[in-house]
């Protein structure tokens, strides 16, 4: 866990993002990044300069057969209080609109359920476990499908719940994730959604995956140019017919 405790640590003191007295709350899906974070959320508290609370919420999609066992027991051996939120999200996706590209729609009312949920109960900040592989393919699928370049942030405030979203797993790729857990035996929960591995960021995942094979760096190039970009408007047209002016 060094490595991702190191990394941890530097995105939380290089944004700032805990101070003494927060009350945090992992989105705890059960996936291997989510469980990871709660593990590493609570080793880092330990020797924290600042002083935080930790919880965990689960959404629960209402999906058929999901086992959220293991997310309690997990919760229990860590000393961290959990809640399950139950929702009609998957019926209200699948069965109700019918969506055929249901991530977007999915993952906005998981967020509201989520939002809502930690609020009641007096967190004022959410963890989430998206990592610098969630962020490359976020700005590639903005550039691809909706044509601008954008990508999360690792701070989000929301002004209208008051409450904070935070990414600590930024600078962590995927395949550290994935080692962590095989080596430190995170309960990983099955994903068991219908359009699991059907989606946009799973063929731009694969896509990658393919570039990789002639463009060794590309993903450290690829994130390097998210931390350094210092303006989104190359193209400012206001700025360039002023610049010929001069």
């Amino acid at each position: 866990m060094q490595r991702i405790l190191g990394r941890l640590r530097k995105c939380i003191q290089e944004f700032n993002m805990l101070q003494n007295g927060d009350r945090v709350v992992v989105g705890l899906s059960g996936g291997k990044d989510s469980t990871l974070l709660l593990y590493a959320l609570s080793l880092y508290q330990r020797f924290s300069p600042q002083k935080f609370e930790l919880g965990a919420i689960t959404i629960d999609m209402g999906l058929e057969g999901m086992n959220l066992t293991p997310l309690i027991e997990f919760t229990e051996l860590l000393n961290v209080p959990y809640k399950i939120v139950q929702t009609d999200i998957a019926k209200i996706v699948f069965d109700i609109r019918k969506e055929t590209n249901p991530c977007s729609l999915c993952a906005k009312l998981r967020r509201g359920a989520l939002y809502n949920s930690a609020k009641e109960m007096g967190y004022n900040k959410i963890a989430l476990a998206h990592h610098a592989d969630d962020a490359i393919e976020t700005l590639l699928m903005s550039l691809f499908f909706e044509g601008r370049i954008s990508t999360f942030s690792p701070i989000t405030y929301f002004e209208d719940k008051d409450i904070y979203l935070i990414r600590p797993f930024v600078y962590l790729y995927e395949k550290d994730i994935r080692s962590a857990v095989k080596k430190n035996n995170v309960p990983v929960v099955k994903n068991l959604c219908p359009a699991n591995g059907k989606t946009q960021r799973q063929s731009i995942k694969d896509l990658i995956w393919q570039l990789q094979k002639t463009i060794p760096d590309i993903k450290d190039n690829m994130l390097g140019a998210i931390e350094n970009i210092e303006e989104l408007n190359i193209w400012d047209k206001e700025k360039l017919r002023s610049l010929c002016n001069k």
